[in-house]
């Protein structure tokens, strides 16, 4: 990135931009995760994005649950319990417990858990806006 504090413009790639605080700019970017680390928290988001997935975690917040007792709470089949589970046990998002035939599941990572809250937080006291969902632009 080369920048010129003349007329503040910073070229990237080939591609010149327009800049207004240039120092800022480089240190904003010298602190930017690497593309792999981004691209595995949107990841984590794309998990946590799925409403039914998102029920399973929540129901986990209170401990440890069986995949039955999970699609009694949550409204699901045992079989998309099972297949929501195996995806966020890929991702280290749960574990499993076993006893006997048993799998008991729970949140594996504090991380997960904070996020949970903060996000459940802050929709209990904000009024999000949603005109797709009222038929308005």
């Amino acid at each position: 990135m080369n920048i010129s504090s003349d007329d503040r413009v910073v070229t990237v790639d080939g591609c010149t931009v327009k800049v207004v605080d240039a120092d800022r700019v480089v240190a904003v970017r010298e602190r930017m995760p690497e593309a792999g680390d981004l691209t595995d928290t949107a990841d984590v988001f794309g998990l946590l994005s799925d409403p039914n997935r998102l029920r399973l975690l929540v129901a986990l917040l209170d401990g440890e649950l069986c995949v039955c007792d999970l699609a009694a709470v949550t409204g699901q089949s045992e079989s998309a319990v099972s297949h929501a589970l195996r995806l966020l046990r890929a991702h280290r998002i749960v574990a499993a417990r076993r006893s006997g035939r048993m799998a008991y599941y729970r949140l594996e990572d504090p991380h997960v858990r904070m996020l949970l809250d903060l996000a459940l937080a802050h929709t209990e006291h904000t009024e999000a806006l949603h005109p797709e969902r009222e038929g308005t632009t």
